[in-house]
Order: structure tokens, then C-alpha cells, then sequence
């Protein structure tokens, strides 16, 4: 089984990137993807609107990064598409599981959310939507968010490397000013 972007995926959870070999590995997430990784392996992904969620042992040698899309209930066609928040998040925490990590106990980091037409929604966009659901989420699980960067007209590429150090995010304006 792999998911659409050719990750070696576990036979618990479907769509979901695991490579347990010790080796280091490099997963890219696309939309609706979620992956596993281990010290020294490489968790990374694009963002605009949607929304990232790292979990990470107190230890910082297993870590779980999703790609959420959809901060919106799934419909009932799409239940177990991780594309959709709630899904993610239970795949994330399936996944710490399976390693014997209980979630709650866990460390988590957030970042995207961004407005990226900042011309035509000046307030509430969808990007902000999903950022709150997973601060809220984190929020109601009593899971300490240790550094987000969410909101603002930037799309964000986010790098971890799994282990000690915070993930590296550049952000990119959504558009550049013709004011100079």
C-alpha cells in the first residue's frame, strides 16, 4: 500500500507514510498527507491556507506531521481521508501509538493558515479557520503548542529534521506590491 505521493505507507493507517528501517528518510506531504519519521529523518511541506500539525515526543525522536486542507467535518464519502482535520489528527495520534507514544504527552508545533488572497477576504478567510480548529484541537487534548506561525499573506515552507532543534519555516509573501 502507498499513498499518492509514493511513500512506503503502515498497514494500520491507511494513507500515512512509515519507513521504521533506521534509515534516513525524506517525506514531502502534500495535501491530506500524513507521515512518520525518526531522528534524523526529514518531515517537510508546502503551505498556503492549509495547515500543518507536528507532534513530537518530549525526546524529540519520533515525530508526525500532517497536511490539513479541510478544517470542515468530512462527509461521510470522505471518512477516512486525512486531507480532512479530524482524520488527521486521529492518524497522527494512531500513529504515535503504534510506536507505544501516548499523544497527550507530546509536544506540538503549527504553522500555516495563511490568507493567500489577502485582496479579497480582509478578516475571516479559510486559512484562519484552520489554524484555529487545530490550536483549538491541540487545546482541548492539553497538548502544549511549543511555536506556531499561522495567519498572515504568506505561503510557508516548513523543514524538520527530526531531533532536538525547531522546524525551519520560510515564509513568502502571497504577492508582491506594485507600491514598491
Amino acid at each position: 500500500m502507498s499513498s499518492k505521493n509514493g511513500f512506503n505507507a503502515s498497514a494500520s493507517v491507511p494513507g500515512v507514510a512509515v519507513d521504521g528501517c533506521g534509515a534516513q528518510n525524506t517525506y514531502t506531504l502534500l495535501p491530506g498527507d500524513v507521515a512518520m519519521g525518526f531522528d534524523g529523518d526529514v518531515l517537510e511541506t508546502l503551505l498556503g491556507s492549509c495547515v500543518s500539525v507536528i507532534l513530537t515526543d518530549p525526546r524529540r525522536t519520533t515525530g508526525v506531521m500532517c497536511h490539513i486542507l479541510h478544517s470542515l467535518k468530512a462527509p461521510a464519502a470522505e471518512a477516512n481521508n486525512t486531507a480532512y482535520a479530524t482524520q488527521a489528527m486521529q492518524s497522527l495520534f494512531a500513529l504515535l501509538r503504534s510506536v507505544g507514544i501516548a499523544p497527550e504527552m507530546c509536544e506540538a508545533f503549527v504553522y500555516g493558515g495563511g490568507n493567500m488572497f489577502p485582496q479579497i477576504f480582509s478578516k475571516f478567510h479559510v486559512g484562519i479557520g484552520n489554524a484555529d480548529w487545530a490550536l483549538d484541537f491541540l487545546e482541548s487534548h492539553a497538548i502544549p503548542v511549543v511555536e506556531q506561525s499561522v495567519g498572515g499573506a504568506f505561503y510557508r515552507k516548513v523543514r524538520w529534521s527530526v531531533g532536538a532543534r525547531s522546524p525551519q519555516v520560510v515564509e513568502t509573501a502571497t504577492h508582491v506590491s506594485s507600491n514598491g
